[in-house]
């Protein structure tokens, strides 16, 4: 079930450049292929973290990932808690971050979990099973404005108001209680010709929702800046996204970390007090090659970023 192509996988975990015996957080062990290969490089002194708040995504990890059990912890959390529970371990730095965000290839492929358009289930899109919002939540409860400040900006779907409109006036009738049921809303307000163009109409209402259920960009810009305190001095944070908003997050906040602040014109050196936190090793995000591509789909909007802690 778990056995399946995750994205820049060898670029993501090479530009770690992992030490056997050092300490690592796969701050999304999902389907465990990077947890996995970070595991088969480090000797048994080495130390993986692994985060996920999933349930059936940890049970089969810890399956797959059996034989490495002597240097593997996994941390069933947000990794919003990153710093918390990294600390909680008895342990103040790290040498290398890897982030592989959005949902996992396991969670689209179980049409009960909801995050799926192409399967009638229940609206829930929770990855964490346990959470109390879910996207029936959403749908059903939040104002029409809310949602079309949602599907704009997390989905950049045009039609937001014309969607929120059919969804209000949907649900005074009745609950939305399917993802089934949401689709047909979503097709009715899309104009046809919009709809027979740009992939299914409800990808990006579907990935709105998500994103708000989860509060994925709030988690990711939080745990990003704990990832920076973390790490030790060489060590590396790896992010792969597959949305603008969350790569426009991890640009801008590598950005302002690796660039030097205002200075006096002709100083000799740098002093340490302003030298930037980090150093960029990708300047251009790195994108899946065409063969990855031809075999996993999924790939097309994926970008690796890479920075080092100075």
């Amino acid at each position: 079930m778990f056995n399946h192509t995750t994205v820049l996988l060898n670029e993501a975990v090479d530009a770690l450049n992992i030490k056997p015996d050092g300490i690592y957080v796969d701050c999304t062990l999902g389907g465990a292929g990077h947890s996995e290969l970070i595991l088969s490089r480090l000797s048994g002194s080495g130390r993986l973290i692994a985060f996920d708040q999933d349930e059936v995504a940890i049970k089969n990890a810890e399956e797959k990932l059996a034989p490495y059990k002597d240097r593997l912890t996994i941390v069933k959390s947000n990794f919003r808690y990153l710093e918390e529970e990294i600390h909680h371990l008895g342990i103040t730095h790290v040498d290398g971050v890897l982030y592989d965000l959005g949902v996992s290839s396991p969670q689209l492929d179980t049409p009960e979990r909801g995050f799926s358009y192409h399967h009638d289930a229940p609206l829930d899109m929770r990855m964490d099973n346990e959470a109390d919002v879910t996207a029936y939540d959403v749908v059903n409860s939040w104002s029409y404005e809310s949602l079309v400040k949602i599907f704009f900006r997390y989905g950049e779907e045009k039609f937001s108001k014309q969607i929120a409109r059919k969804i209000e006036a949907a649900r005074e009738s009745k609950p939305i209680e399917t993802t089934g049921e949401l689709v047909e809303l979503i097709k009715e307000a899309i104009p046809a010709p919009a709809r027979r163009k740009g992939g299914h109409p409800a990808k990006r209402v579907f990935q709105a929702i998500r994103i708000a259920v989860n509060d994925e960009l709030g988690v990711f810009e939080s745990s990003l800046e704990q990832a920076m305190k973390l790490l030790n001095p060489g060590g590396r944070i790896s992010v792969i996204t597959f949305h603008s908003l969350e790569d426009r997050i991890c640009k801008s906040t590598f950005k302002k970390a690796s660039d030097l602040p205002p200075l006096p014109p002709g100083l000799p050196i740098i002093p340490d007090e302003f030298k930037p936190e980090l150093k960029l090793i990708t300047r251009k995000p790195i994108t899946p090659s065409e063969e990855e591509l031809e075999f996993n789909n999924r790939a097309r909007s994926a970008k690796l970023r890479v920075a080092e802690k100075q």
